[in-house]
């Protein structure tokens, strides 16, 4: 996807949010992309940052919203940063005006990227298109920084040099039952199917932060085999999935 740059500089994410909205034409839909960043000091430094390497996006400075480290959590978290953060605490979503977003059930996938291919974005679209308003997205988020001096054995995590970006699929619903959520997530699927030539591969990895059961899960009933656990742990560590069960 063109729009997508490696991370500028270590103290700098962004991500971008790709989902379908209402179009200004009444009654029709459209796509929309969404800049979100957070960058790790003042908006001085960060405003010079993005005239240097990233003029496309225009930033103003009345784009930006100078905070401390807790309430960009609120932020990223679907809470207003005016909000205590003992909200962080709760799991109950009721007590804060939370975004709606976060009330609703969802299925996640997650992919990297370790190369530029032609993607066929007007197919993405057309699937994005199948969905309500806001009840699908697809998150990208940019690698590079200090990632890309790391090992990738340095840390059980293992997606550091090589990955271009993260991109996470997602599809929410607000229906009860379960015919709501078996077409949520056959639709999330055939995003994630359609990608396939275009992520890592051998294996095709995956985040554990985002753990995904369509990858496989653990037999508790009888323990659970290395054959078994592999299914997922090798997608999820990759490599140090042999160190991790040493």
């Amino acid at each position: 996807m063109a729009i997508v740059a490696p991370n500028l500089h270590e103290d700098l994410l962004i991500a971008i949010s790709i989902g379908p909205v209402n179009s200004s034409k009444s009654g029709e839909k459209t796509i929309q992309a969404i800049f979100i960043s957070l960058f790790l000091g003042r908006v001085d430094q960060l405003l010079h940052l993005l005239e240097q390497s990233f003029p496309e996006l225009s930033v103003r400075r009345e784009d930006c919203t100078e905070v401390c480290w807790i309430q960009s959590t609120l932020f990223f978290g679907g809470y207003s940063i005016g909000e205590s953060p003992q909200v962080l605490t709760s799991r109950n979503p009721e007590i804060s005006d939370a975004l709606p977003i976060t009330r609703f059930h969802f299925k996640a996938k997650l992919d990297y990227v370790r190369g530029i291919h032609r993607c066929p974005v007007l197919k993405v679209w057309k699937l994005l298109h199948e969905r309500e308003t806001c009840m699908a997205e697809m998150l990208v988020v940019p690698y590079g920084g200090k990632n890309e001096g790391n090992f990738e054995d340095a840390l059980p995590f293992p997606h550091r040099a090589g990955n271009l970006y993260k991109i996470q699929q997602l599809a929410y619903w607000d229906e009860s039952g379960p015919e709501a959520s078996e077409r949520s997530i056959t639709w999330v699927r055939r995003l994630y199917d359609y990608m396939t030539p275009y992520v890592s591969k051998s294996p095709r990895a995956a985040y554990i932060n985002y753990r995904d059961l369509d990858l496989g899960v653990n037999n508790a009933a009888d323990g659970t085999s290395y054959a078994q656990a592999s299914s997922w742990g090798l997608k999820y560590f990759k490599n140090n999935f042999e160190k991790l069960v040493e």
